[in-house]
């Protein structure tokens, strides 16, 4: 059994490093030196939040270590973790703003790169969006909501988290009426069997996954069952590993919950005291439909076993293990989720069935019973689902089409009545669609900002959403980012940006912990905030005339004072530090959080700590405790004294939770004769999304340079490939060439291939398809149709 320390090390391939001046340093708690200057930050990948002590000279990260006085990592980074002051430091860094003149970008003016983009808006507001990411810290969010929907009137702003966790919010909202797990991080320790829904945790949250590793090195029993699509680390190291047929992840789960009641072995008391039952209707809706009891259990009846394997590929046998483990009150269940679940045209349907299970077999609200959903980017928690940073929403939980949540907005802005747009913008699909079609066929939108992410490569269908901008003179692209990418490729603007550390900022990760950091080292060159770019287009606007930058006493509506009551002219940059932008717009955001009881303590709070999980109240002594488990009356300070649960913000209004039924169908695309594969893409250990970072750290690029294709032995001999040969990967949509991998890291069962999306020069994604959950509006990137053949050539 290995520990987890030698799991991590054995999974990261490589022991902890730190740079300093070409020489490697321990990675242990950081000693005194009085040349290095250390200081915390989350780390800035995945939502996890592992904390990092970042290790600065002469202006220059050096160094980088687990912070050991962080719980969510306790002093453990994975691989990227440890590399992660070295993305800074690519030696192609933007560092000034180019503006495309013919085929070349050239270097101009920030004062002239912040006229050009406010020029384009006034042209046609309503025709301009914002596509931004989980990246996005919560200030930088907040700010771009104040000046999309409080200062534009504009709804067409949408994060790449709709590509990646949409699905977890509206399966969350659809059963407990508000986003985000109930349990935390704390449910790894104390949980009796872990299961794994399509996740392979042991690379993609490595940090996490070790918690259960390290329970086992000590000598407790922890039972792992790994549900997935292909072998992978993780089915390594699991008790059980499920096949499954792509997209039959509904019908196993309906198969558990018809064995729950026909056995009856579901958790009467607590279904009957906290549980509604619901089923969809046409259109889906958050909402669907209320049924009895009775009506679920027909419902679900026809998923015997023997149907579900019939479906699935699970054997019968296996789907009754499940049933039995659930139906056990004394084990403690935890269920992970990520991608595989939410990257799926029905990835709201199979969010609500997981939840469901654990409400109808009790299995919820105790340290280590919990259904959770982990997050992929490091903010997209914080930012995104909290701040709302997504077309139909508003912060703290609101939405644009809600009256009362609108005028609530507008008086916290101290906004003009009515300035916020009743109507949603277009989520992230449409918009880049709309984008991609000529004004005079109906393509509505004519500028994009993108900040902080590269849907050049993460797009679905890149060759009708994105590549389809090229040639279309009417269309104008901006881009903030830090490095070249296959995004600045058709840009018509780029703008060099500030990262990490190189500015302050804030995140909220997957076990709703918010987490602060300082500014430690300067940005290269010009390379400036996405923030201060946001606010200086806002002035500019204001200069210009828009009224919209102006609050109902026609003040700039981002009007900042200092300590001595002087307005700070935050949107020059050589006064941008003169205050704390992000406290300013962190205590501004702060009364939003409080309807959906999302509550926050004041930016100080968290200068000293290493995060804490919302939501946070104030005691009688002054102190701010943070809830762990919300819902449940021993720890949420929001559950009415004396009741053992409370969901406080139930759709129907009864302080229950819901219990779906959504039915198994076909994927809108499966394998045929002329495409008879199934494709799956994700990430790998080594790098993170699109690579744009990860791939300029020589340790990562080295470990894994390129994309491939892993294939099962049986179709390499089919088609009589070898391992290491160029194939072509084809849909219907587009091709790549990528080398072979038999036999790999990971193991597609026959008749299916998967390939990673990190690889900027093979764009997986001009093969994907953009078929999206009808609620969520979420791309399904875990299946489509493929064909495989030997590439031609010398």
């Amino acid at each position: 059994m290995q520990d987890r320390r030698s799991f991590m090390k054995s999974a990261a391939m490589t022991a902890a490093t730190a740079l300093a001046s070409g020489r490697a340093r321990g990675v242990s708690l950081p000693v005194l030196d009085s040349e290095i200057a250390w200081n915390k930050a989350p780390c800035r990948f995945c939502g996890t939040g592992c904390h990092v002590q970042v290790g600065v000279e002469n202006g220059r990260i050096v160094a980088i270590a687990g912070d050991q006085l962080a719980e969510v990592n306790k002093g453990l980074l994975c691989v990227k973790g440890y590399h992660v002051g070295s993305i800074l430091y690519g030696e192609d860094r933007l560092t000034q703003p180019l503006k495309r003149v013919g085929d070349a970008h050239v270097p101009i003016s920030w004062e002239e790169a912040i006229d050009i983009i406010a020029r384009r808006i006034m042209l046609a507001p309503e025709r301009f969006a914002m596509y931004g990411s989980g990246q996005w810290t919560i200030p930088e969010g907040f700010a771009c909501q104040k000046f999309m929907k409080g200062g534009l009137s504009n709804n067409h702003i949408d994060p790449n988290a709709r590509l990646c966790m949409a699905s977890a919010v509206t399966g969350f909202l659809a059963t407990y009426g508000v986003d985000e797990p109930a349990g935390c991080y704390d449910d790894l320790d104390n949980c009796d069997v872990l299961i794994f829904w399509g996740n392979n945790a042991a690379e993609m949250h490595p940090v996490l996954f070790s918690r259960v590793i390290d329970r086992r090195s000590r000598g407790e029993v922890v039972r792992l069952i790994d549900l997935g699509t292909r072998r992978t680390r993780t089915t390594e190291f699991s008790d059980e590993y499920l096949n499954f047929v792509p997209h039959t992840d509904l019908a196993i789960a309906n198969g558990i919950a018809h064995l729950l009641i026909a056995n009856d072995a579901y958790d009467k008391n607590f279904v009957e005291n906290y549980c509604n039952f619901r089923a969809p209707t046409e259109p889906q809706s958050l909402f669907g439909q209320p049924i009895t009891f009775e009506q679920y259990k027909g419902e679900i009846a026809r998923y015997t076993p023997e149907y579900v394997e019939e479906v699935s590929g699970v054997p019968a046998d296996k789907t009754r293990m499940l049933a039995d483990l659930f139906a056990n009150s004394d084990l403690r269940i935890t269920s992970l989720w990520c991608m595989g679940m939410n990257q799926h045209t029905a990835g709201t349907g199979i969010n609500c069935l997981v939840h469901g299970i654990h409400l109808l077999s009790g299995h919820f609200g105790r340290p280590g019973d919990a259904p959770t959903s982990l997050t992929g980017q490091p903010s997209a928690c914080g930012t995104v689902r909290e701040v709302g940073t997504l077309a139909h929403a508003l912060p703290g939980g609101r939405l644009v089409a809600n009256n009362e949540h609108r005028a609530q907005c507008e008086r916290f802005w101290n906004l003009p009545e009515e300035r916020i747009n009743p109507e949603p913008g277009y989520h992230t699909v449409k918009m880049w669609e709309r984008f991609c079609t000529p004004g005079a066929e109906g393509g509505d939108i004519d500028t994009i900002w993108v900040q902080v992410t590269n849907p050049g490569q993460t797009l679905p269908n890149l060759r009708k959403l994105f590549d389809a901008k090229e040639g279309l003179d009417d269309k104008f692209l901006i881009v903030s980012d830090v490095y070249p990418t296959a995004t600045t490729r058709l840009a018509d603007l780029i703008l060099p940006s500030a990262m990490w550390v190189e500015k302050n900022g804030v995140f909220g990760n997957s076990e709703r912990r918010t987490q602060q950091w300082f500014k430690m080292v300067d940005p290269p060159a010009e390379a400036r905030d996405d923030c201060w770019q946001v606010i200086a287009v806002a002035r500019r606007l204001m200069d210009l005339g828009h009224q919209g930058m102006r609050d109902k006493d026609g003040e700039f509506i981002f009007q900042m004072r200092d300590g001595e009551g002087e307005e700070v002219r935050a949107w020059e940059w050589e006064h941008y530090y003169d205050t704390n932008v992000d406290r300013a717009l962190f205590e501004e955001y702060r009364p939003f959080t409080r309807l959906k009881h999302k509550d926050l303590a004041p930016y100080d709070e968290y200068v000293t700590k290493r995060g804490m999980r919302w939501p946070v109240v104030e005691q009688d002594d002054g102190s701010w405790r943070e809830t762990r488990f919300r819902f449940a009356g021993f720890d949420d300070p929001y559950v009415d004294r004396g009741k053992d649960f409370q969901f406080y913000h139930s759709t129907t209004k009864d302080d229950r939770a819901q219990i779906w039924f959504f039915p198994y169908s076909p994927p809108p695309e499966v394998p045929d004769e002329d495409y008879p594969l199934w494709l799956c893409t994700g990430r790998v250990l080594e790098h993170w999304h699109s690579g744009s970072m990860t791939r300029r750290v020589p340790q990562l690029a080295r470990a894994v340079p390129r994309g491939y294709v892993e294939l099962h032995p049986q179709d390499a001999a089919a088609l009589s490939i070898a391992n290491g040969e160029p194939v072509v990967v084809e849909s219907r949509r587009g091709s790549i060439e990528l080398p072979a991998w038999i036999e790999g890291r990971g193991r597609p069962p026959a008749g299916s291939v998967f390939v990673p999306f990190f690889d900027e020069t093979r764009l997986i994604n001009e093969v994907t398809l953009e078929a999206h959950d009808p609620i969520s509006k979420q791309p399904d990137y875990k299946k489509c149709a493929v064909r495989i053949r030997k590439a031609v050539g010398p």
